[in-house]
């Protein structure tokens, strides 16, 4: 686990505190230093703060490659897979590699520990003149461990979606994961983890789609996995998706991926699509 999420517990613990209100007993905040100090003894960072690096041309022989760049946090960037393989990027470019039998040219910007605010810079990192055909985003686990108000995460969010868009990238947000998933963290931890989770994932959702960008509820669609499967989809640290959780997430966001790209045109149950229209291209100059 990154050094961010060695904090991760340690902040979540102050951030529950608020969700039990004014009648929080005396003694609960100390109660939640105690768990998240115990989850984190348990968790470690057996993975380091590195992910496999992915970018590449996925399926080269297919010829007419698609664009895909990936945002985001830990989860963006793959950490918990062994080999770059495995990552969610390059999951997903394999899958469309496969689907619309082109070349996937896979440039993955998202940076291990990252909250919504690090958009702007991973967007600021992208040569001059790169353009994707299509943009996937993955954050928010650290801005609710971190207590980002939710009104900033979902800021960072639209004006990243916003700026790909007026480059003519279409969008696909993966909602924030449901952190009631996270087993070494105990209960009442774990809820309040949840619910903070959840209340973001419901905000980006909302913001997202109004900017223009497809939704795919990550809690919705491949939480439960995570939930009934901890051993076989988590990793190592019991924190970050292991290789089948990234296989399985990869799998859950497809269908959106291939929608963005004009490919699909029926959305499964946890996908949205944009509640814009996508902006006209700019007109050329009359003969």
């Amino acid at each position: 686990m990154s050094r961010r999420g060695q904090r991760t517990l340690a902040v979540l613990a102050v951030a529950g505190t608020g969700f039990l209100g004014a009648s929080v007993v005396v003694g609960a905040r100390e109660l939640l230093r105690r768990q998240a100090a115990a989850a984190r003894r348990v968790i470690g960072k057996p993975l380091g703060e590195q992910a496999p690096a992915a970018d590449r041309i996925w399926k080269r022989s297919y010829g007419d490659p698609v664009a895909l760049l990936v945002l985001g946090d830990s989860i963006a960037a793959g950490l918990g897979a062994e080999r770059r393989k495995d990552t969610l990027g390059a999951r997903l470019a394999k899958g469309v590699a496969r689907t619309l039998h082109r070349a996937v040219d896979l440039r993955v910007a998202a940076v291990v520990g990252s909250e919504s605010s690090a958009l702007p810079l991973q967007l600021d990192g992208l040569p001059r003149l790169y353009r994707a055909d299509v943009a996937v985003i993955v954050v928010g686990g650290n801005d609710v461990t971190h207590r980002v108000p939710v009104a900033d995460s979902v800021a960072f969010l639209v004006a990243a979606i916003e700026r790909l868009r007026a480059d003519g990238t279409e969008v696909v947000v993966g909602t924030c994961p449901d952190l009631g998933a996270l087993r070494p963290v105990p209960q009442p931890l774990r809820s309040l983890g949840s619910r903070a989770s959840r209340q973001l994932a419901a905000a980006q959702a909302a913001a997202a789609r109004e900017a223009g960008a497809y939704v795919v509820s990550l809690a919705d669609v491949v939480g439960p996995f995570f939930v009934t499967n901890p051993d076989e989809m988590f990793s190592l640290d019991r924190f970050h998706p292991s290789a089948l959780g990234y296989r399985r997430t990869a799998e859950a966001m497809l269908p959106s991926v291939l929608a963005a790209l004009g490919h699909r045109q029926e959305m499964p149950f946890g996908h949205h699509r944009p509640a814009v229209e996508a902006p006209e291209a700019p007109e050329g100059p009359e003969a």
